[in-house]
């Protein structure tokens, strides 16, 4: 059969009346748990697992991708209104998104990450379609060396997209590597900075890290600034981008897309890591770099876009290969097992319907999240209306809500208080706080392929630049940090000879 024809036989799996309703209550909830601060796809996804034992596989299947990939449009719009990142791949959105709320913005805005993550959603299922084997090959040459040259290009793009001090964004970097290193190591056993504190043994949860370094520093320095009574934004005209608008997004969306399917199929990567590339991409091409950080539309669109192709692009090596490339597919794999449904190579051949009907209830799902987002933008937009004296303190309410209920745990909501005293710190200081969240999520990740390869190299380092790819990606990196340093370099010494 041939791509339109299995495509059809998907699209006649998916349009079931079952698997419609697992859709759309797949894209509801992933859009609820996404716009809600503090909650996320991971914990739903695992809350729902034991549900699926009780569905048919191919319906149980969709509802839990479309939880995923939902929230990675829900996320957004917390992350524009409130500077609240639901998910990690929603912390760029904050940068330029937050901006152009402030600036009155905020129905194009939320209009512009809804476009493009539709787009991004659109092209990464035909691209699943197309070319699901071919690129699953691809992430198979990826070893532990070419992991370590990926995730360090993406550190230093964190250090390239930061708008101030290039030392300010690199010591963030390792400020986060280091908080990423809290817990107990899993190949010695041995505890690390946890300081005989039991909660800290499986290490530092995102959530309140998250919510304590954006939201409730974002809290204080409002209450400061304005004395309660909040932020005020410049009336809102329209809900819709204007064409100026679209011919500036479009192109930053299109090169989101295909670098998030790219980033996508390799396991250990996923949509935070795009959506960061995506940002110091459109940030070095752009002509106005200055704006970013100050409400450019590229800032939203690409990253938008970036993060919903690589959420979708990261079903290629679970269903190909059986490797999950993130905690999700992790708990994905989990519930095909419960099925009875081994995730390798044989799943195309030996469950086409569960395969292609997953592909088909991507085009539908992205469809439907559109049609709940879009007529929901006024709603949203009205949050910015509400006197920032009401306003602050139910987001202090979610916040804990949100930090308590992934563990029950007192101390993490004492720990997101603190990150929130650190992130205030951070802010007076022009330290950006993005960086940090980056070198925090893929930490671990680097962490195990450095000692991956070291282990399978003999404590060799030369394994990082005999091996092609991984030599080329830690040359790009050399390149971007040289790029970044030397207007730094060119300012300091114009300074000394004034």
């Amino acid at each position: 059969m041939d791509v339109f024809t299995n495509l059809a036989y998907g699209l006649g799996i998916a349009i079931s009346p079952d698997n419609l309703l697992f859709c759309f209550v797949g894209a509801l909830l992933g859009t609820l748990i996404g716009v809600l601060p503090g909650l996320g796809p991971t914990a739903t996804v695992a809350m729902l697992l034991p549900v699926t034992f009780y569905l048919p596989p191919t319906g149980s299947l969709i509802m839990l991708a479309g939880i995923f990939y939902g929230a990675q449009y829900g996320g957004s719009s917390t992350a524009i209104l409130v500077r609240l990142p639901g998910e990690a791949s929603s912390v760029v959105t904050c940068l330029d998104g937050y901006a152009m709320a402030q600036q009155g913005r905020a129905g194009a805005a939320l209009a512009v990450a809804a476009l493009g993550s539709l787009f991004a959603g659109l092209t990464t299922a035909f691209v699943i379609a197309l070319a699901g084997p071919p690129l699953a090959d691809i992430a198979v040459m990826f070893g532990p060396a070419e992991y370590v040259g990926l995730l360090t290009m993406g550190l230093i793009g964190a250090v390239v997209l930061a708008s101030g001090s290039i030392p300010k964004a690199i010591a963030m970097v390792l400020l986060g590597l280091l908080l990423a290193c809290v817990g107990i190591d899993i190949s010695t056993g041995e505890k690390r900075f946890t300081f005989e504190v039991t909660t800290l043994y499986d290490g530092i949860g995102f959530v309140p890290l998250a919510m304590g370094m954006f939201g409730l520093a974002e809290v204080v320095v409002s209450l400061e600034e304005t004395g309660g009574r909040g932020q005020t934004t410049a009336q809102i005209s329209r809900l819709w981008p204007s064409r100026t608008d679209f011919a500036r997004a479009w192109p930053a969306s299109l090169r989101g897309t295909i670098l998030g399917i790219l980033l996508g199929i390799l396991p250990g990567s996923g949509a935070t890591l795009a959506s960061f590339a995506s940002y110091a991409l459109e940030k070095k091409v752009s002509r106005r770099p200055e704006e970013f950080g100050r409400g450019a539309i590229e800032g939203l669109a690409g990253p938008e876009s970036a993060n919903n192709a690589a959420a979708q692009a990261c079903f290629i090596p679970m269903l190909s290969l059986g490797v999950p490339p993130n905690a999700i597919m992790a708990l994905m794999i989990g519930a095909m097992m419960i099925q009875g449904i081994q995730p390798g190579p044989a799943v195309i051949a030996t469950q086409p319907a569960l395969f292609w009907g997953m592909i088909a209830s991507m085009l539908i799902g992205n469809v439907t999240l559109v049609l709940l987002n879009l007529p929901l933008i006024g709603l949203w937009v009205r949050l910015l209306r509400v006197p920032y004296s009401v306003l602050f303190p139910i987001i202090l309410v979610f916040c804990a809500i949100g930090t308590y209920s992934l563990n029950n745990s007192v101390f993490e909501v004492g720990l997101m208080a603190a990150f929130g005293v650190l992130g205030y710190v951070c802010r007076r200081l022009g330290c950006e706080v993005a960086p940090l969240m980056l070198g925090f999520v893929v930490g671990p990740m680097f962490e195990e392929n450095l000692r991956r390869a070291l282990l399978l190299s003999q404590g060799d380092p030369s394994v990082f630049v005999t091996r092609p790819i991984a030599a080329g990606m830690l040359g790009v990196s050399a390149l971007l940090l040289l790029a970044a340093l030397v207007p730094t370099l060119k300012r300091k010494r114009q300074v000394l000879r004034a």
